[in-house]
């Protein structure tokens, strides 16, 4: 009888196959990305490193589907994006990648919790189950008290948790995050940085996370950064 090999290899969230990405100024072509090739596996989180003008935005932009490469190959979960329809994308980076930017950009009407349920019912979830999802990862992120108040209600550090669980609350394949403490003080940002990597291994999603930081660079599993065009390991 023949054995049944199973793999221990965690599925690949993200791939950048070759990517290049140019832009046209005047009569000058700048060459921002240049055969990048990268990937992140589920369960794995990536610091994305470097000085301002290296690329690291455009990099976090395509990988999000906002914007298509010049050439070169973006899979999402193992599917190739670069020939799909704009739809077929939008239903792509809403169902599988949460995004958490530098600023919370919270409806200011709404609780914190609405804020968590509201981009699951857009996404068909019904409100009952939108708010167990929503109380959940606010309970995780220290929340489970503020989850009536507004956003003007709530701290800064308090406004960019409840940011990271809308980001993950349609449980997306993918996490990108774009300098997601940069607006925080030194003690907050360390709390809130520390809540985010807890959240993000329990729920076992993929993260690729900008920051300039280079201690919270190395709590993550490995580090990478844009360098004349293409994407290199750092040690």
């Amino acid at each position: 009888m023949s054995e049944i090999m199973t793999s221990n290899v965690a599925p690949v969230a993200l791939e950048l196959r070759d990517v290049t990405r140019t832009f046209t100024q005047g009569r000058e072509t700048l060459e921002v990305l240049r055969g990048a090739d990268l990937t992140v596996s589920a369960g794995e989180i990536v610091a994305l490193v470097g000085p301002s003008g290296s690329g690291k935005s455009t990099l976090l932009q395509i990988c999000g589907l906002l914007e298509k490469p010049t050439t070169g190959e973006v899979c999402i979960g193992g599917i190739p994006c670069g020939k799909l329809a704009d739809d077929k994308r939008t239903a792509l980076r809403r169902d599988h990648i949460g995004f958490v930017y530098q600023y919370h950009h919270l409806l200011p009407e709404f609780s914190a919790e609405e804020n968590v349920v509201i981009p699951q019912m857009i996404a068909g979830k019904s409100r009952k189950a939108a708010r167990v999802r929503a109380q959940d990862l606010l309970d995780k992120m220290g929340l489970k008290d503020r989850t009536r108040h507004r956003p003007g209600q709530l701290s800064g550090g308090e406004q960019q948790r409840v940011a990271i669980c809308r980001a993950l609350a349609n449980g997306p394949r993918l996490l990108l995050a774009d300098e997601p403490t940069g607006n925080l003080d030194p003690h907050t940002s360390d709390r809130v940085f520390q809540a985010l990597l807890d959240l993000v291994r329990g729920e076992g999603l993929a993260a690729l996370i900008a920051t300039h930081n280079p201690e919270l660079s190395r709590r993550m599993d490995r580090r990478v950064t844009p360098r004349e065009g293409r994407i290199e390991e750092l040690s």
